[in-house]
Parts: C-alpha cells; sequence; structure tokens
C-alpha cells in the first residue's frame, strides 16, 4: 500500500532522528500536507522538511500528538505482519522474565505498538487500544493475538479516558471466546482474583510487582496499613509475607469484597481486613482513634492527570504523605508511590521532604523502586516513564 506523505516542518524531525516516536501538531508543514486532508488513524509516511522519509506510522489529525511512528524502515506499515513480529518480540522477553503466564505483554510505544496495551492472565488476554491508528487494525490485533499467544479469551478493554482524546467510542467487547468475571494470575508467588470485566484498568496492575516483592522484606510480624488497596496487591502480599495484621483502606465495597477472597485464597483472611471509605477520611479517623502502624503503603491513583492539576496534585499528594507518617509507629516504614507521569520523582521526593519537615520527624530513603521490566522504558521518550516508589524510614526528631 502506498502511504499518503506526513511532511513535517524544518529541523523538526530532530527528535524523532534521536529516537522519539511522537508528532506534534505544530510539526507539521500544513502548507505541503494540511492535517484536514486525513483521516483518523490513516497510515502515513513520515517525511523531514525536503521529503526525505523518516519512516511508517500513523496520523489523527485531531489530536495534539498527531501522528505517531511505527517503524524507521518506511516497506514495514502496521498490519497483521508487523504486529506478529512485534508481539513476538515482546513475549520473548517476558517469558524470559517470568516462568508463569501473568504480566503485561505489550506496553505500547516502548514494545514497538503505540497505543496498544495488552495484559496476560494466562489464556486471558485484556487488551486496550487507544489510538485511532491502533482501531483501525483492530481485527489485525485479533488475529495476531491469536496467532502468537493462542488465547482462549480476549477481552477488549476499549473504555479508557484516552480514547476520547483521540475521538474514539467508549466500550467493552469480548472477540474470542467466553469471559469470566475473574481471573486467576500469580504475582510472587501469591495468588489472587481480577475482575477483568469491571475492575480497574485491565483489572490489575502487573506494574509494581517488583515494589510489591521489596516490600515483603518490611513487613513479616508488623502491623500494616495499606491504603487504596484495591483487592490487595499489597495487602494480601504483606500477610503471606508474615504481618501480624493488615488494615486495607478503599473506597469501592466491590474491591473490598474481592480483597477478602484473595486472602481467603491464600489462606491469611484471619489477618487481613478491609476499612472501606476516602482515604484521607480514613487516615483522619486512624490518627483521632491512637492507631499506629509498623508499615503504611501507599499506592494512590494519579492525582496529577494533566499538567493543568500540578498544583492541586502535589498538594494532595503532600496531605497523604503527611497524613501516613502521623498514624506510623515511632520507627516505621512509609511505602510511598506515584502513577502520576506528571509528578517527577525528584518531586515526589520534595514532597516527602517537605511533610516529614512539618511533622518534625526524621525521614530517610531506604529504597527507590519503578515500573517492573514487563513495563519497559524507552530512554528517549520520557514518557513511557511514569511509576515511581520510594520506601522510607520514619523517626521522631
Amino acid at each position: 500500500m502506498t502511504l499518503a506523505p506526513l511532511r513535517l516542518k524544518k529541523n523538526e524531525d530532530r527528535r524523532l532522528r534521536a529516537g522519539h516516536v511522537w508528532v506534534y501538531s505544530n510539526e507539521i508543514d500544513v502548507a505541503r500536507t494540511p492535517l484536514t486532508q486525513y483521516e483518523a488513524g490513516q497510515p502515513v509516511l513520515l517525511e523531514d522538511h525536503q521529503g526525505k522519509a523518516l519512516g511508517s506510522g500513523y496520523v489523527n489529525p485531531h489530536t495534539l500528538i498527531c501522528a505517531r511512528l511505527v517503524s524507521r524502515d518506511p516497506q514495514y506499515q502496521l498490519n497483521k505482519s508487523l504486529l506478529v513480529h512485534r508481539l513476538n518480540v515482546a513475549l520473548a522477553l517476558r517469558e524470559r522474565l517470568f516462568d508463569r503466564p501473568y504480566y503485561r505483554l505489550v506496553y505500547g510505544d516502548s514494545d514497538g505498538l503505540p497505543g496498544l496495551i495488552v495484559d496476560r492472565y494466562g489464556d486471558v488476554l485484556v487488551v486496550q487500544v487507544n489510538t485511532a491508528g491502533m482501531e483501525r487494525v483492530r481485527d489485525d490485533i485479533n488475529a495476531a493475538l491469536q496467532q502468537v499467544i493462542k488465547p482462549t479469551c480476549i477481552v477488549l478493554r476499549n473504555d479508557t479516558g484516552a480514547r476520547a482524546l483521540e475521538g474514539l467510542e467508549s466500550y467493552v467487547e469480548v472477540t474470542l471466546g467466553e469471559a469470566p468475571e475473574l481471573v486467576h494470575l500469580e504475582e510472587n508467588g501469591v495468588r489472587f482474583q481480577a475482575p477483568i470485566l469491571s475492575g480497574q484498568k485491565t483489572g490489575w496492575f502487573y506494574d509494581h510487582r517488583m515494589n510489591r516483592a521489596r516490600m515483603q522484606h518490611y513487613v513479616p510480624g508488623k502491623r500494616v496499613l495499606d491504603v487504596f488497596s484495591y483487592i490487595g496487591g499489597w495487602g494480601v502480599q504483606a500477610a503471606v509475607a508474615g504481618a501480624n495484621e493488615v488494615v486495607c483502606v478503599d473506597s469501592s465495597a466491590g474491591a473490598l469484597a474481592q480483597l477478602k477472597e484473595n486472602a481467603a485464597l491464600n489462606s491469611v483472611n484471619e489477618c487481613v481486613r478491609g476499612l472501606q471509605g476516602d482515604a484521607f477520611e480514613m487516615l483522619k479517623n486512624l490518627r483521632a482513634g491512637r492507631e499506629h502502624y509498623d508499615v503504611v503503603i501507599l499506592d494512590p491513583p494519579a492525582f496529577i492527570k494533566r499538567k493543568k492539576d500540578q498544583r492541586a496534585g502535589e498538594s494532595a499528594y503532600q496531605r497523604l504523605n503527611q497524613a501516613a507518617m502521623q498514624v506510623l509507629a515511632k520507627d516505621g516504614v512509609l511505602i510511598s508511590a506515584s502513577c502520576s507521569y506528571h509528578l517527577a520523582r525528584d518531586a515526589l521526593l520534595r514532597l516527602l521532604a517537605l511533610g516529614s519537615r512539618h511533622l518534625d520527624r526524621h525521614l530517610t530513603i531506604l529504597e527507590q523502586g519503578h515500573q517492573g521490566p514487563d513495563h519497559p522504558i524507552l530512554p528517549v521518550v520520557p514518557e513511557t516513564e511514569y511509576l515511581k516508589a520510594f520506601t522510607c524510614r520514619v523517626l521522631p526528631r
């Protein structure tokens, strides 16, 4: 297929040549290639200002990130053949890393498949198609996954906010087999069941796998508070690692019900209990009740989804961490995480320092964590790195 050219302005090819894979709408030479002439998701040949090919990709004239590079060799276009190849490359990495088929199989740009997310739960795949270019090859994605993985079930969880920005409708659809409400998975030797049709995102968050493994070293014989617990990824693993008591806080009754089931699945239900409510209010109530915990885990949702949320989001992170420190035992461990891309690692560190100074506490960093290796980072695409975690020791002055 002959690709329509999409030409960049002079010098606007520098970021692509340096390794990035995004093109912004203000970088396009609209005099030569008007964005209005393209359909959302249309395959294109990216060119520099002199007409030299930079590679193949796809365009969406209605978005700020108006084009994404798929291959630096123009002969390779986004079709089933390329999808199969990239899926095989992604699978080879995950099979090298993990001895059980529970992981993020595809992490968008980092796996050469911009706009595509695939999480694997054994023979069940949960897929997110987040761009118009990927939506255009939806059937090829389905066929390629069947060829490479041979799953019994494929679920499209196409209900993310990113799709609205791309002008795409929101829907959940089963494209292969029959989808169970709950799927089995294992992480760090602990068993879980996750809701793939109604749960958050794809039903589970594999990105904290390594951080949860490290957490287990701090909890044996301790009293643990897991805030924003969801279905127990942190809390149940803490209990299995030997915590004496684990209290899990979440606003969702359904999530806490599944937490209880996951605790029972691992025979730790006697030491795990849930508290339903707003995290800030629950921390306030626990402090008023003079409750103290040896380890407090904070894994909140993204408080800063857009740059305009920066000030309010940073304030929320500081208030949350201060509230957590106030329910820590005298020699306590705080595990503080953020999945907000717009909150840089050093910014979270600064907020932890501010919170500890405000309370006159002595805080030291014991460990730093980030997303697991099934969420690989492209060093020239900083947007692929979003997760950060600090394990802190908090002492009175």
